[in-house]
């Protein structure tokens, strides 16, 4: 048995067997299963299932092909994947950059298991950052042909090998055409006080009406603005005395906090599409 670890995910109509089956066929090929988590959701009759496991003699390759028939007996949806190559990530940002401040800084320090491999950007500022961390960095200035700038951007991330684009602070609509080409693959960040307090200074919109909780919302991008399945929220408790740009400061600080989780869930595999809703298999 290797050290090494393999993720298998699955989703599928739920029925009898399913998990008997998957720990059957793991335990027959002597690989040993080192975390499972299930969810079966009762209002929608599907199941969900993530295994990491140390493989036995089979390789990847060898395990993908064998575990086919289980699969398509349950009709399942699955990825086999192995945990020691990172998933590669593609980060956008426009003139914020505490999120991208931060996860650049956990990925260097060995924190967030990514392979981040570009920076896009619709302005200049984070060049020199981006450059410095050693990463490519692409300025993509919206004009009048947003549909070559958006085409653009799927190159990036089509020729970088990337499974994921990372909103961290884009402030840029995407258009129905990229949310599609992205589903899934796609992570946006933006404070949790939506619907309300929609447009410019959403914190001095708050203040004023004297919020007592912020916070931030993690989310896969749908051409519902802000409106795509939940990944990750967190707040933080502020008062009468919270001063607004205090509050700025902390959403950002919670802001950083939530996407780095939900990026750190989507490279671990623990995220799975269930309708407009996700289950997350938290550590």
């Amino acid at each position: 048995m290797t050290t090494s670890q393999h993720i298998l995910t699955l989703s599928c109509e739920d029925r009898v067997g399913i998990v008997a089956a998957v720990s059957g066929f793991l335990a027959e090929r002597g690989d040993f299963i080192v975390e499972s988590q299930q969810f079966a959701d009762l209002d929608t009759g599907h199941f969900f299932m993530r295994v990491a496991f140390q493989p036995g003699e089979a390789d990847l390759g060898t395990t993908t092909r064998d575990f086919a028939p289980v699969a398509k007996r349950f009709g399942m949806r699955w990825t086999l994947t192995d945990a020691a190559q990172p998933m590669r990530v593609v980060i956008a940002v426009s003139r914020f950059g505490h999120c991208l401040n931060d996860l650049l800084h956990r990925w260097r320090t060995g924190t967030l298991p990514v392979e981040i491999v570009g920076v896009v950007s619709n302005h200049e500022d984070f060049r020199a950052l981006s450059e410095w961390h050693g990463l490519a960095f692409h300025h993509l200035p919206v004009g009048s042909d947003r549909a070559a700038q958006e085409q653009r951007i799927l190159d990036i991330v089509a020729d970088a090998g990337a499974e994921l684009l990372v909103l961290a602070r884009y402030m840029q609509v995407l258009s129905p055409e990229l949310c599609a080409a992205l589903a899934g693959r796609c992570i946006n960040i933006h404070h949790s006080f939506l619907p309300s307090f929609r447009g410019a200074k959403p914190y001095h919109q708050a203040h004023a009406r004297g919020v007592k909780l912020i916070g931030a919302t993690a989310h896969f991008v749908t051409p519902d603005l802000d409106e795509g399945p939940i990944i990750e929220q967190a707040i933080e408790r502020v008062d009468h005395a919270t001063a607004v740009e205090t509050m700025v400061n902390t959403g950002r600080d919670v802001e950083s906090i939530v996407l780095a989780r939900a990026v750190t869930w989507a490279a671990e595999r623990r995220i799975f599409p269930n309708g407009g809703k996700t289950v997350v298999f938290r550590r």
